[in-house]
């Protein structure tokens, strides 16, 4: 049988049939390539005959090279230094992934056989070309490189013993590691890893050393994410660099530390929390980032329900009684206190704070931190704020029986009080009240409602697309499961680092004290009592608001189970 050959299509014949290039433009392309000796692909997009997307696109299909759009998430960190920096550059590649002897690489010249040979020598590995645009590569080797060009940058004014990690840091190790701390490129480094956290709305950036290298995580919607990770000789110049920042002695580093930093970005102030911790590898380095103009302080943009929400208001507008907010370590119980009192504000009521520590300076509102190197604890300052007349009372946090009791006899004596509890849901502070030893019948006068609440991850606006749920998601939904039902997720993007999430709201089970639940607290109840009774009252509980979320089209069941650990 004769076999029958199909020419290959030239790149600008495909241009032409696809209608993105006029055979006008393409005729003055090729003369312009006569002359020059250039590729074509370049002309066309240099006289925006063409533009780059349309290109790749083109190219892809003309040589049978899959392309891709480089983003967040696609290049591992783990393995970008198989090609060392000036290969990148010079060859204008990026590794994205390794998938066991295959090494993916992204190209703009998929035909530089050339290349792809002198990185399988180097790696060792079968190289997988795939095509993208070349500012998107160059952009790429900026950003993934830009650590170890400033460590190279920083090795060459220092020889390596000047850096080590001793165990015994003499006189002459400090002032080294000083001079490197304040050296413009470590100033550089640690100044690249701030702007990158807030520009990627991080709520804090962990810088931690290992064996062989040091990594930076940033914590983004409640999820840490490895942002780079440079290697270990850097991090005694980046953690003294951040305490000399904070004004912290950088001698010391058998004990932790505690210091605050203030940055200017963009005009606007931001707020740094330090704390170190001695590890076996070295100290840890945690920063809090506190982005006033990025927080939600606004009680109405916190992701009430707009049912819950009324109902919180009207607590709020109570003239005196004890209000809690309840869940664990970053659940925005905070946050919620802060909506809260911005909502009460007003120049006719005093309203006095108590915090550890101050996280947001609000206007008019008394804000007090606690100091426990001078004793001034949260019973101590609680006592001397109930003589400076106030309305409303915010106890950042109940730690302690004493702590309770103060906040629950000025409720009783006419103060509205808001403060948080760490338990798992509402019916938990209840008991947790009873465990401190406060009397059932001061929890039952006092206590006129409570919040428990989790943070979930919102669906990403930029990659949300709809889908048909399971028989199982839909009977978890309490929906009919012979229905064509769409519920949202997101595909992952360059914007939400391909989680699929941007951005987080709250979900919140809200429980009022009426005449019912008084007469129950007086008899000591345990936590299954609660529950049962809230359940008989058909008040929603967490979950089932987190899957109204769903519901909605705000996020997914797999984020409310993630958030709720299932404890339901």
């Amino acid at each position: 049988m004769e076999k029958i050959f199909t020419r290959k299509k030239k790149l600008g014949e495909l241009l032409v049939e696809s209608n993105l290039l006029s055979p006008e433009k393409l005729l003055e392309a090729l003369r312009v390539q006569k002359k020059t000796g250039r590729k074509l692909g370049e002309i066309l997009v240099e006289k925006n005959f063409v533009k780059p997307s349309d290109l790749v696109s083109a190219l892809s299909s003309q040589m049978g090279v899959p392309h891709i759009w480089l983003r967040k998430g696609l290049v591992d960190g783990k393995i970008i230094h198989v090609v060392p920096y000036e290969k990148a550059k010079a060859y204008q590649i990026i590794p994205l992934f390794k998938i066991r002897n295959t090494l993916t690489i992204a190209t703009a010249d998929p035909q530089n056989i050339f290349v792809f040979d002198e990185l399988t020598k180097l790696t060792g590995c079968a190289v997988q070309p795939v095509l993208c645009r070349a500012d998107d590569i160059k952009s790429c080797i900026e950003e993934y490189y830009r650590e170890n060009v400033q460590l190279s940058d920083f090795l060459s004014e220092t020889t390596e013993g000047d850096i080590q990690v001793v165990e015994r840091v003499t006189d002459e190790d400090l002032q080294a590691i000083e001079e490197m701390a304040e050296g413009s490129p470590v100033i550089n480094f640690v100044n690249t890893v701030l702007l990158k956290a807030i520009k990627d709305r991080a709520s804090d950036i962990h810088i931690e050393p290992d064996r062989t290298k040091f990594r930076v995580r940033f914590r983004i919607d409640g999820v840490l994410y490895e942002a780079m990770s440079p290697k270990l000789e850097m991090h005694p110049a980046i953690v003294s660099r951040l305490k000399i920042m904070a004004g912290l002695d950088i001698a010391e580093r058998r004990i932790p530390q505690d210091g605050r930093i203030q940055v200017v970005v963009g005009g606007k102030f931001i707020d740094l929390r330090f704390s170190s911790l001695p590890g076996i590898f070295g100290e840890k380095v945690v920063l809090r980032v506190l982005d006033k103009s990025n927080a939600v302080l606004d009680i109405n943009g916190l992701g009430f329900r707009e049912d819950t929400l009324e109902r919180f208001k009207t607590l709020l507008k109570r003239p005196f009684g004890l209000i809690l907010t309840t869940g664990p370590t970053g659940s925005g119980k905070t946050t919620t206190l802060y909506g809260a009192v911005c909502m009460l504000n007003s120049l006719e009521k005093n309203i006095v704070t108590i915090e550890d520590p101050v996280e947001y300076q609000l206007d008019i509102i008394n804000q007090n931190q606690t100091n426990e190197a001078i004793g001034l604890n949260f019973p101590r300052f609680l006592r001397h704020i109930l003589r400076q007349d106030p309305d409303i009372v915010m106890v950042g946090e109940i730690r302690d029986k004493e702590t309770a009791e103060i906040a629950i006899q000025a409720a009783l004596t006419g103060h509205l009080v808001l403060s948080t509890l760490h338990t798992n849901d509402a019916c938990g502070a209840i008991t947790r009240l009873l465990d401190m030893g406060i009397e059932p019948y001061l929890i039952s006068s006092a206590v006129v409602g409570v919040i428990g609440q989790r943070l979930i991850r919102a669906i990403c606006p930029e990659c949300k697309t709809a889908y048909f749920p399971s028989k199982a998601q839909l009977k978890e939904l309490s929906l009919d499961p012979e229905k064509n039902v769409k519920l949202m997720k997101g595909k992952g993007c360059e914007a939400c680092y391909d989680s699929g999430f941007r951005g987080r709201m709250g979900i919140y089970e809200l429980v009022e004290v009426d005449r019912d639940l008084q007469n129950l607290m007086i008899e000591n109840p345990t936590s299954d009592q609660l529950k049962n009774f809230l359940q008989h009252k058909n008040i929603k509980t967490l979950r089932q608001e987190g899957l109204e979320k769903v519901k909605e089209g705000h996020t997914t069941i797999e984020e409310v189970n993630r958030a709720i650990f299932a404890e339901e």
